[in-house]
Formats: structure tokens, C-alpha cells, sequence
């Protein structure tokens, strides 16, 4: 059973660095603004010798937006966690630092690690359960682990401090009004459900398509490129919430079990040069600012092929999907700013003699942030009553007035992991892309090529 003991104290380790000032911190701005995060402490900790004064001001810095929106309760509530907040320099690798400074925090504690991935697993290794105090939650950023068998062994780790509805593995990019707008979608409605399988659905696209380039993100985006990034942490579970069953209900478990039968059934088959892409952008312009090579980005390793488009096909091999192709993309530097899932259906087996004009499957898009929802249906044209022609059907899903690492936030500091990813989980998304990432690393599929600023790598 899940524990709803409220955090006292939220200790970000990264304090210093640019998840924290960037996303982590107007995040919970908004939180505490709305009144959600009532008597809450701030703790900063980073290997940085910053003083309190440097502190303070980047936390008044993150929460400026916030502030200007709030009500005045929510400026006293910023105001409050903004001058009680404290900074302390540590380094959390080595024994000793962190647990004194958990002892010395007001509990239960959650511990956001604000870090690179190798530091965070290495932080938790020192750390020993007996320095851990009860109610203690960890927070972990994507990626979880380097692989498979790395993930397994921090899951490990993690479950000899807390347990495992202690452990949040977060992935902000699926924020609760969007799961739950899925999931609405999905079941609230009895003319889309029936026809939600095999059937009647000819393949589903999950497209996650950005704009801007790499943005100074060498340092981890070089190690990592567009299969690691996003899809084996966060389009896989988008999939996941799109195919699952109907779970008996929309608690952790119920839902968190449906997620996991789905990606246990699913799989990138080979060979993998059908079944995958993968792409470097060239110089380009983007929004009218020149674009450099990837390769010639500061901080790249031309040698290590990072890719920075990637595509897969996915097969789900149950009852309800066999045989639909599942296509997870993500690019960097394209064009477009394209965020959706496009559901396209078979065709009518016959449509009567006597109609003209359009004659095209239907395609429901959803979109992620802002939310929306567009279905794309073939209805009379005007003039001739037997010309068909395309109508969509558009509507503006609910959207949450916090920011996505609020919703994350939230979930944590009141011990709800429903949008953290289980262990178990994390493990099966690398499993499925852990072959994919081995052959392209021995040269099996080409290394396409794009200009910044265009669509993409031309289609096959």
C-alpha cells in the first residue's frame, strides 16, 4: 500500500546546476504559489562553494514568474520558502556528506538528484541503509541506468535504502493532466474503445519533433543522442498509456501493472535497418539563426556517431496489436516543432458506388502541450452532396495549471508514484532498445543525415 506521508524537507543535490534553476525550481514555484506545497523546506546541496546570498538569489530568480501570476497568499508562501531556504556545499560521493547532512534535515525528506546519472548512482552506492532515516524518498532523473543490467543493479541499490513506492523515477514529460487526458480518451468513450485494436487501427505514430538544436547540452546529450534521450525513457511510455488494457482502476497499481504488460509484450525486431532510423543534422538555419554541424558543436565527439533523429518501429505482440506497427520518433533541429500521437485507422472495406472526392483512412492526433485532440473525419463536401471531403474535428484538452516538474513534484511530496516510472519498467525499456543501440554501435545501420531547419532525413 502506497504511504501518503506529506515531505517536511525537499533537498535537491544539483542545487547549483542547470536542471535546477531551468525547470526544477519554477516548477515548484508554481506549486507552492497554488498552495500545495504548505510548510515545505528547501534544502540546496552542490559540490559549488556557494554562499547563502548566491543561493537565495537564484531561488528568487526561479520563482519571479511564478510570483507575478499568484495570488497574494501564494507571493507570502514564495516569499517564506524563498528566505527560510538553505545551501550546503557537499560533495555526495563521498562517505559521509550526505547522510550527515540527511540527518540533520527535518523529515521525511525527499532527495531530488538533480545530477548526472553515474553521479547519483554513485551517491546512492555509498550511501547505507541504517543512514537513510524512515520515509526518506529518492528521486531520480532519466535516464535510469546506462543499460539493462545497470538499471537492474540500481534498482537494486535503491530498494536496500527505501521502498520501492519510496522510489520516484521521474519522466516529466508525461504530466498527470496528460496521462489522464489519455486515459479519458481511451475509456471514457464507447464509440473509440471497440475499435481500439488490431482490426480497425492500421499504426500508431509517436512523434516528438523539437525545434531547437543542442542548445550547449553537450556534456550529456553527446553520450546519450535522440534513442536514450527520448524514446527509451519517454515515448515508450506514451506507447505504453496508449496500448495498455483497461485497468480496473487508475491507482499506481492498477495502472502501473497495464503499463508494464505492454512493454513486457513489446520488442524492435530485426534486421534494423528496416525496423530503425537514425540521423546527424548538418549546418542549417533554425528560426533564422545559423546552425553548425553537430559534429562541430562544442563539446561533440565527431567519432562517436551520436545520432540526434531517431526512429523505430515497435511491435506489441499481444492479442490486441499484433501486427500494428508502433513508430516512436524523435529529432533535434527539424523545422517543425511537431509533440503528438497519430492514430491512423483502416479503410472502410467498401465505401457505395456513387461517391467521389476523398477517400482517405481516418486519423485521430492527439497532441502533447498544449493538449489537443483532432480527428480527422471524411464527410459531404458543399456543392456536390456526393463528393466526400476531409472535416476535423478539433477540441482542446484539459491542461494542469502547474508546470510539468510541479506535477512531479506534487507526486512526491505527497507520496503519490503514479507518474514515476517502476522499476521493473525501466528495466524493460532498455531491454527493448538495448539491441537497437548494439547494432548501430557496430556500424549495422547507416548514419543518415539532415540539414538543421528541414524535416528531416529524406523518406525511405
Amino acid at each position: 500500500m502506497t504511504s501518503q506521508t506529506t515531505v517536511k524537507t525537499l533537498l535537491i543535490l544539483g542545487a547549483s546546476g542547470d536542471l535546477t534553476g531551468r525547470l526544477l525550481l519554477p516548477g515548484l514555484a508554481r506549486l507552492v504559489a497554488t498552495g500545495r506545497a504548505a510548510g515545505l523546506l528547501l534544502v540546496g546541496a552542490g559540490s559549488d562553494p556557494w554562499s547563502p546570498e548566491q543561493w537565495q538569489e537564484r531561488v528568487h530568480t526561479a520563482f519571479d514568474a511564478a510570483a507575478e501570476t499568484a495570488t497574494d497568499a501564494g507571493r507570502d508562501a514564495l516569499a517564506a520558502m524563498a528566505k527560510s531556504t538553505e545551501y550546503h556545499q557537499a560533495d555526495v560521493t563521498a562517505d559521509g556528506p550526505l547522510a550527515e547532512l540527511l540527518a540533520g534535515l527535518e523529515g521525511p525528506v525527499a532527495v531530488y538528484f538533480a545530477l548526472p546519472p553515474q553521479v547519483s548512482q554513485k551517491a546512492c552506492e555509498i550511501l547505507r541503509p541504517e543512514q537513510v532515516p524512515a520515509g526518506t524518498r529518492l528521486v531520480m532523473e532519466k535516464p535510469f541506468g546506462a543499460g539493462e543490467e545497470s538499471a537492474r543493479e540500481l534498482n537494486r541499490t535503491l530498494l536496500s535504502l527505501v521502498p520501492e513506492d519510496h522510489i520516484h523515477r521521474v519522466d516529466h514529460f508525461l504530466g498527470k493532466a496528460t496521462v489522464l487526458n489519455i486515459l479519458g480518451l481511451r475509456f471514457a468513450n464507447n464509440f473509440l474503445e471497440p475499435v481500439w485494436n488490431r482490426d480497425h487501427i492500421a499504426k500508431v505514430e509517436i512523434i516528438f519533433d523539437e525545434d531547437l538544436a543542442l542548445e550547449g547540452r553537450a556534456r550529456y546529450y553527446d553520450g546519450a543522442g535522440a534513442l536514450r534521450d527520448m524514446i527509451q525513457s519517454h515515448l515508450l511510455q506514451i506507447m505504453a498509456l496508449l496500448a495498455i488494457e483497461p485497468p480496473a482502476t487508475i491507482g499506481e497499481r492498477d495502472l502501473r501493472d497495464a503499463i508494464a504488460a505492454v512493454l513486457r509484450a513489446s520488442s524492435i525486431k530485426p534486421p534494423y535497418t528496416d525496423s530503425t532510423r537514425r540521423a546527424r543534422y548538418l549546418a542549417g538555419s533554425l528560426g533564422g539563426k545559423d546552425i553548425p554541424d553537430y559534429a562541430a558543436e562544442e563539446g561533440v565527439d565527431p567519432d562517436r556517431n551520436t545520432e540526434t533523429l531517431a526512429e523505430v518501429r515497435v511491435d506489441i505482440d499481444n492479442w490486441r496489436w499484433k501486427g500494428v506497427p508502433f513508430i516512436l520518433r524523435s529529432g533535434k533541429a527539424l523545422g517543425t516543432k511537431r509533440k503528438e500521437a497519430v492514430v491512423t485507422f483502416r479503410p472502410v472495406p467498401h465505401l457505395p458506388a456513387g461517391f467521389t472526392g476523398r477517400d482517405t483512412p481516418n486519423t485521430l492526433r492527439i497532441g502533447f502541450g498544449p493538449d489537443t485532440l483532432e480527428l480527422d473525419v471524411d464527410v459531404n463536401g458543399p456543392g456536390d452532396i456526393f463528393s466526400l471531403d476531409r472535416a476535423a474535428l478539433v477540441a482542446e484538452l484539459n491542461a494542469s495549471e502547474l508546470l510539468p516538474y510541479g506535477e512531479v513534484l506534487e507526486g512526491v511530496l505527497t507520496g503519490d508514484p503514479l507518474l514515476s516510472v517502476r522499476g521493473d519498467t525501466a528495466e524493460e525499456c532498455w531491454r527493448i532498445v538495448e539491441p537497437v543501440l548494439a547494432a548501430w554501435a557496430a556500424g549495422k545501420v547507416p548514419l543518415e543525415e539532415y540539414r538543421a531547419g528541414s524535416g528531416g532525413p529524406a523518406p525511405e
